[in-house]
């Protein structure tokens, strides 16, 4: 067997930053109900290169930037932005993977506390043009973990076993064209580009 791995340095800390360094939230649990109490985020872009930007930049020397701000700009829309912007990183990432497999990305299937954002998930399906799906246990690193302890110690029989207990949850269709998704990657890339203005020496 044989993967892919790549590396974006910040998506959940996002909201923990949101949390913890703006104090616009409480609790991570709260920022779908404020990002969708507006219709999109007003133009507003978030790039949350705190440490550099991973996979496919590899840019150490990134930071973090929002842009577009103007005076109607609320918390809702920076709470927006950044959920989006971990939709970008891991699209980013993806379609890059896709070119270096040769292979058609069919679906996404995610993990993790991030999976529960119904928002996320949704931009995320948007930008790829697959569906993405969601299994009723997202913790599945942790599962992970216990499958293999389980096939160590012949609890299980097999992968093929172990794959059958795996169940969804939801799926989330694209529902934007792939015109509009290009262009939506194409803006957050220009905003990309901003976010290191001393080049890459």
């Amino acid at each position: 067997m044989f993967a892919l791995e790549g590396s974006v340095f910040i998506c959940g800390a996002v909201v923990q930053w949101l949390r913890d360094g703006l104090g616009i939230i409480k609790s991570a649990a709260e920022i779908e109900a404020l990002a969708t109490s507006v219709p999109d985020s007003g133009g507003v872009y978030f790039v949350p290169a705190f440490t550099g930007l991973g996979s496919p930049h590899w840019d150490p020397r990134a930071r973090g930037a929002i842009f577009g701000l103007t005076r109607g700009t609320t918390h809702a829309h920076i709470a927006r932005a950044a959920l989006e912007a971990i939709g970008y990183q891991s699209a980013e990432l993806l379609l890059a993977m896709q070119k270096d497999a040769a292979t058609p990305i069919k679906e996404l299937r995610v993990d993790g506390g991030a999976a529960a954002n119904n928002l996320l998930m949704q931009h995320q399906a948007d930008l790829l043009g697959v569906p993405v799906v969601r299994p009723r246990i997202i913790e599945t690193t942790a599962l992970g973990a216990a499958y293999l302890a389980g096939l160590t110690t012949d609890v299980w029989n097999g992968t093929k076993e172990i794959a059958e207990h795996w169940q969804i949850d939801r799926v989330f269709e694209p529902m934007i064209s792939r015109d509009e998704a290009a262009q939506r990657m194409f803006d957050w890339s220009k905003v990309v580009r901003a976010c290191n203005p001393w080049g890459m020496d």
